[in-house]
């Protein structure tokens, strides 16, 4: 590797640049499935811990002024001159080094920032966007929060981030920012109305105009559920006559499921071309706001669930079927302008139940009352409110992409009653037959942590253990209580060491060497923490110290 005008290469780089050349002449054909998957895992990984050495270096570089050295305006405009890259990238480059790189003060290196973050970056754990969606919740952070409450947020999200998907993150940091600030001190509502703007440009020559501008929750939370019907694929497409514009549902409600599944494997749009063509859609006489009819069973509208404290308090943020957020207040005034819904839920957010008569038993008893088939909308709202989408584990696709699955089957005897229902969007719902590869489902019983919630049990080639797991993507909450309790155990951990240790200091009179770990001589007075870090401790409750509960 060439520097200037001396060829230097380190031993690290250079086993490191055989390594590539190895795996750019390997015959990825000869590969099983598994082999190919397992590479692909150990390369992902070590591309983010490569990251961070560049971290290090980015860090290196500001340290010994090497951009003024060379005349340059900044460590940006340096980066991208030496490196050929964007000012965009140059400039998230450097801002990452600053958060997640060691700073130097003095000759002394201390740990990054975000030291956490970096921690799990460094170990392959997490990758770049994981990184910056943390950075980028923490900037939102009120000023009253002190630091270890924000090293305790910062701790749990990089936790969380360590099994999680970037995506999930900011619905992560909206729910802490939430016990953090449940009154809206940092964005009150106010706030909102006065960024809130729509302007559409003037007309091009070629006839189109551009529109942008920023929209408040609670448009949101109303346009929302008419994009997820007339913006599903098939619908309202121009370039397809036999697209239906009209009102419908695509279980019977005047539009014919073959010939919409036939426009669906027709339809190429994009996702942003298919919003357009429902707005469109939206505005035209035949349609508008009053004839939307039915999306999956209920009427074209909006569905926003919160708790019974969240109601009492009218503090904290509501979830609506799409999984937007609304603030409690703009929830209620929704509320006081439509008919209402009420879903009756257990304590655990399991809905009570609401069965639709009985079925033929297994020893041939007749049935009673009608033997519906279909979930009646008050069902939908019950899952709606307890679920938020699909419950297959990793799945994010939100309710109002989703079909009323039963978990077991209808042609097996399952009855129509919300303790045999769940959510399941249409890709996932596909998944689930007797075949190979298929998915089973099935509701997890008393004893289990999540007792009443639907489990999905993966294939064997998925994972051979047969263990039902459940899709934590849509409970925020149920997410930061895993990463809590991963701390917790750790600072467990920690805690049983010092004080073993501890133990046996006593019993020596005091020669003990320095800790559990001690590579030290013997008479070494270090003592070993007794938890990871004093400060951010996950508390008895599953939430954090520092008065930050969640």
């Amino acid at each position: 590797m060439g520097i200037g005008g001396n060829h230097y290469s380190s031993d690290a780089t250079a086993a490191f640049g055989a390594g590539v050349d190895a795996m750019l002449d390997t015959n990825f054909t000869r590969l099983t499935d598994e082999q190919v998957v397992a590479m692909l895992r150990e390369v992902e990984a070590d591309k983010r811990r490569f990251v961070a050495v560049e971290h290090r270096l980015l860090v290196e570089i500001e340290q010994r002024r090497i951009p003024e050295k060379a005349e340059a305006r900044s460590t940006t405009q340096y980066l991208a001159t030496i490196l050929r890259l964007s000012h965009a990238e140059a400039a998230a480059r450097v801002n990452a080094a600053k958060l997640l790189g060691p700073r130097l003060i003095g000759g002394e290196e201390l740990e990054p920032l975000l030291a956490h973050t970096a921690a799990a970056q460094a170990a392959g754990e997490i990758s770049v966007d994981h990184a910056w969606r943390i950075a980028k919740i923490l900037k939102r952070l009120p000023m009253h929060v002190d630091a270890i409450q924000a090293e305790a947020v910062e701790q749990q999200l990089a936790d969380y981030a360590r099994t999680g998907w970037p995506d999930d993150l900011p619905k992560i940091g909206d729910r802490i920012l939430a016990f953090l600030d449940p009154d809206g001190i940092l964005v009150q509502d106010k706030d909102r109305q006065r960024m809130r703007e729509l302007i559409i440009g003037k007309q091009r020559v070629d006839g189109m105009s551009a529109i942008r501008g920023e929209i408040t929750p609670e448009l949101r939370a109303l346009l929302d559920p008419v994009l997820a019907k007339l913006a599903r694929p098939g619908m309202c497409n121009p370039e397809d006559a036999q697209s239906p514009w009209t009102t419908g549902d695509s279980i019977g409600d005047g539009i014919d499921p073959e010939v919409l599944q036939g426009c669906v494997k027709r339809d190429l749009r994009s996702a942003g071309q298919r919003n357009h063509d429902a707005v469109l859609a939206l505005l035209r006489p035949e349609m508008g706001p009053a004839h939307l009819g039915q999306h999956r069973g209920m009427p074209v509208s909006t569905v926003v669930t919160m708790t019974v404290a969240e109601l009492e308090t009218a503090a904290g943020v509501a979830v609506t079927a799409s999984g937007g957020r609304v603030s409690i207040e703009e929830a209620l005034k929704l509320a006081q302008k439509s008919i209402p819904w009420l879903a009756v839920l257990n304590h655990t957010g399991i809905p009570l139940y609401l069965g639709r008569g009985k079925r033929m038993t297994g020893t041939g008893t007749a049935v009673t009352g009608t033997v519906p088939r279909m979930a009646n909308p008050a069902q939908r709202i019950a899952l709606i409110a307890a679920e938020r989408g699909c419950t297959r584990p990793g799945c994010d696709a939100p309710a109002t992409m989703c079909q009323v699955h039963h978990v077991t089957e209808w042609a097996k005897g399952g009855p129509t009653d919300i303790d045999n229902l769940t959510l399941a969007c249409d890709a996932c719902h596909a998944r689930v037959h007797d075949g190979p590869g298929g998915w089973k489902t099935v509701k997890l019983d008393q004893d289990s942590k999540y007792a009443g919630r639907t489990g999905w049990i993966a294939p064997a080639h998925i994972d051979p253990s047969g263990v039902a797991q459940v899709n934590h993507r849509h409970h925020e909450k149920e997410a930061l209580a895993e990463s809590a309790a991963k701390i917790r155990a750790r600072t467990e951990r920690e805690s049983r060491r010092h004080r073993e240790w501890l133990a046996r200091r006593a019993c020596s009179g005091g020669a003990q060497s320095d800790g559990p770990d001690a590579g030290g001589s013997a008479g070494s007075q270090t003592v070993p923490a007794a938890g990871p870090k004093a400060g951010p401790q996950a508390g008895p409750d599953g939430g954090l110290g520092a008065g930050l509960e969640v």
